[in-house]
């Protein structure tokens, strides 16, 4: 039987976690910074030590967030009657005391700056206890974990009318989505995934339609304004360990299929995004093969977060798991994930995040841009992400010399100009010039003199083609060989976001 709650119970356990303060501020409050940040890094004692003065909300930390085992009047002091939770597989009760049977995490979004403003969301994620017995279940579903809060993180939060979270697990994304969707739907492969999905949508008070079936089989002939998917993209051979990771074929190929038609699920003008794994082949290049999965009629982003040589992949993913790599299963499970590696050619895997917009008109000429992150990902992409389909609409507007010549561009406020020099005989003398972004992502560009005198210049008061004529007297330069040579370089500066226009980025 699937775990489950009655719509009137939901309400009760839903009240008996608000009053309790069993929510993420009222957790960080009751640890404290350093017990809480220790429980983050999976150090639970000073967490329970934290917690054992804590009344019921103690109580429901030690038994949901710390694997405790607690008396049962005490849990049903802070839950109420057990005997829904016992028969819906929530909790257990065993001859020492009752202990959970999922994992129930406050969760939420911060809706402003201040902390306990009365936009924030508080929701409870349920999924399956993160113990290394569970994580070797095939069936198990995962919970918060970098995975999903980096694709959270990435998702362009812009109101839409319909939102599809395909592969939504145990809801992470289908929660979010709900802050600027008006209608959420969420699908998975998996009848465990859907229930503790759906728990955790029900217990948010977060309504969403939740489907069963394989990929795009439950959304056949609808359209979406936005797609957000974390899928089973973990490249290796064509079987399934695990359902939440494993797609079934092999290598990338599930992934490649997936990118290549879910343009069709969207509406003209709307948006996926999806974290991705893809192989990186010996004698091929890795950003032509992802390229040369988008369809017609879309722009596409493909930004590639690390990649890492096939011992690490497949270690890291063991260990995912619950695995111990060196024990006698493991390694006879390496054995044959590395075959196949050594098969297939594969140098490497690159991990990331992709994006994709369906164009409004069928004469659009295709935007698709594949490269590496740069830096540390020390913030979310979801500004950067917008921003980039905000600036390819905009470069698309100008995509004429004479157009952009026209516009009027300032510099971002956040670019920084850095020289790099290095000593010779004759002194220190200039190695490089660069211009950066300052924060995530740290785009940078080389620039000549010329071309920084140029960015210098932009203000936001003069259009391109006159500081290009001024620059052209300054350094005696033709005024064609300057423009010619400036305005491929000017467009990867609106690209990546150093330079903008200055009346913002209204195509129009």
């Amino acid at each position: 039987m699937l775990p489950h709650l009655d719509p009137a119970d939901v309400e009760r356990v839903r009240g008996c976690f608000t009053d309790a303060g069993y929510t993420p501020d009222g957790v960080r409050a009751l640890l404290g910074r350093s017990a809480h940040d220790a429980l983050t890094r999976g150090e639970p004692e000073p967490a329970a030590r934290a917690s054992r003065d804590g009344g019921e909300l103690g109580t429901l930390v030690r038994l949901f967030l710390l694997d405790g085992c607690e008396p049962e009047p005490a849990v049903t002091a802070a839950l109420g009657d057990l005997d829904p939770l016992l028969a819906g597989r929530i909790v257990r009760r065993t001859p020492d005391g009752i202990v959970a049977g999922l994992d129930v995490r406050p969760y939420g979004e911060a809706g402003g700056d201040d902390p306990g403003s009365p936009d924030d969301a508080n929701w409870w994620v349920v999924s399956d206890l993160d113990s290394p017995a569970s994580r070797q279940d095939r069936e198990h579903v995962t919970g918060v974990g970098g995975a999903s809060l980096s694709l959270a993180a990435a998702t362009v939060r812009r109101p839409v009318a319909s939102l599809l979270d395909l592969g939504t697990g145990c809801g992470v994304q289908a929660l979010h989505a709900s802050r600027h969707a008006a209608r959420v739907v969420g699908t998975d492969l998996a009848p465990r995934a859907l229930a503790l999905a759906r728990l955790s949508c029900e217990l948010s008070g977060v309504p969403v339609e939740l489907r069963e079936g394989p990929w795009l089989e439950p959304v056949a002939g609808e359209r979406f304004d936005q797609i957000v998917s974390n899928p089973p993209f973990v490249p290796g051979p064509a079987r399934v360990d695990y359902v939440y990771r494993d797609s079934g074929q092999a290598g990338d190929s599930a992934l490649a299929a997936l990118v290549a038609d879910l343009p069709e699920l969207l509406n003209p003008g709307g948006i996926a995004q999806l974290l991705g794994s893809w192989l990186n082949v010996r004698g091929e290049n890795w950003p032509d093969r992802v390229r040369a999965w988008i369809p017609d009629g879309c722009d596409a982003w493909i930004l590639q977060r690390e990649a890492v040589d096939p011992a690490m992949h497949v270690g890291t993913w063991q260990r995912d798991a619950g695995l111990v790599p060196s024990s006698r299963s493991a390694r006879a499970q390496a054995t044959t994930w590395l075959d196949w590696m050594d098969a297939e050619r594969v140098e490497g895997v690159g991990f990331g995040f992709l994006l994709l917009r369906r164009h409004h008109r069928a004469d659009l000429a295709p935007r698709i841009v594949v490269e590496d992150l740069p830096g540390e990902l020390t913030d979310g992409l979801g500004p950067e992400m917008a921003g980039w389909l905000d600036r390819t609409t905009w470069l698309r507007a100008h995509e004429s010399d004479a157009d952009l010549l026209a516009a009027t561009l300032r510099l971002a406020p956040e670019v920084i100009l850095e020289r790099a020099s290095g000593v010779g005989e004759q002194g220190w003398s200039e190695l490089s010039t660069t211009v950066r972004r300052w924060g995530t992502p740290s785009w940078e560009h080389e620039v000549d003199d010329v071309a920084a005198s140029l960015l210098a210049g932009c203000r936001g008061d003069l259009p391109l083609s006159e500081l290009v004529e001024l620059l052209a007297v300054a350094h005696d330069r033709p005024v064609d060989a300057l423009v010619s040579g400036t305005l491929d370089p000017v467009r990867e500066l609106v690209r990546h976001g150093l330079l903008v226009p200055a009346d913002g980025w209204d195509p129009a």
